[in-house]
């Protein structure tokens, strides 16, 4: 019986050193000692609350990280939109400038009295300008425009020095027979149209073919000329482009749609223009002029 009391004794014993507060192992007074019990429910809510604190603190991070992230991309849009801005200024100005320049150009060459349309050669020269920027012409120094809003009868092909500011050559050219008669007022990009095609172009080789020499032009204005190579669309000489056809029939002779000249200036102008000049055919088409992917290119 006694060995069963001590051995209950002993087991008391430990679970009170066990479960005792450190104060009153430690042979604190009784006031100390009930200061300091030790209730494993105080803890659990202790625990509970600070699981909740932190929950609300990683809900305030992930909340100030999403406005972050918005105030970031916030930022980036005004800074694209400050550059798209800055963007459309130069493009103003450069725009500007290069059609002060065009005006600058068609007073001091006297244009206005040679025929040629203020507006067809504003637009050859935006044009000839973004196609220089773009690396896209080799022979640098000239421009020919072809100004289709003329009648047939009038010598409406300018071939320009542009570096010393004259006009080299003013000669008579021919559109596709189904572009009209007198005047031109239909185009296509289609084969086998018979029509010719605005915008610009750039050339290219010279050969020899049914027509003597000719010289090879790529079109450049996407939907407008873009197939003008592959329609075998050329400058060549014709016969029946000439003041004599004109002053016998009344009437300048069409072609399948090449930008024909007269037969005795080929040999003249075909070597001066070859090899990457800018070559422009103008009509004051609103649907050109609004999409045409050289005037409208950056």
């Amino acid at each position: 019986m006694k060995k069963i009391i001590l051995h209950t004794f002993k087991i008391l014993s430990l679970l009170f050193v066990l479960t005792a507060p450190a104060a009153l192992v430690a042979g604190n007074n009784e006031t100390t000692i009930r200061a300091n019990v030790y209730h494993s429910a105080d803890v659990i809510k202790k625990i509970i609350r600070y699981n909740v604190s932190a929950g609300s603190m990683c809900a305030r991070v992930a909340e100030l990280a999403r406005v972050e992230e918005a105030e970031a991309a916030a930022e980036a849009a005004r800074a694209e939109e400050a550059k798209r801005v800055m963007r459309l200024a130069a493009m103003k100005a450069e725009y500007n400038m290069v059609m002060n320049t065009a005006i600058g150009m068609y007073d001091m060459m006297n244009l206005g009295s040679e025929d040629l349309s203020l507006k067809a050669f504003e637009y050859a020269w935006l044009g000839y300008h973004k196609l220089l920027k773009k690396g896209v012409l080799h022979n640098t120094g000239l421009l020919t425009i072809c100004d289709f809003s003329q009648s047939s009868s009038k010598e409406r092909m300018y071939v320009i020095d542009v570096r010393n500011k004259k006009v080299l050559y003013k000669t008579f050219v021919a559109h596709g027979i189904n572009s009209g008669e007198e005047f031109a007022n239909s185009f296509s990009n289609q084969d086998e149209s018979c029509k010719s095609s605005l915008g610009f172009y750039v050339t290219r080789k010279t050969y020899y073919g049914v027509n003597g020499l000719s010289l090879r032009i790529d079109g450049l204005d996407k939907g407008f000329n873009d197939n003008a190579y592959r329609r075998s669309i050329v400058i060549h000489g014709a016969p029946y482009v000439s003041q004599r056809i004109l002053n016998k029939y009344g009437v300048m002779g069409t072609t399948f749609g090449c930008p024909a000249i007269p037969t005795e200036v080929t040999e003249e102008l075909i070597p001066l223009m070859k090899n990457g000049s800018c070559f422009f055919i103008y009509y004051p088409s609103r649907k050109y002029i609004a999409q045409s992917s050289v005037l409208n290119g950056i």
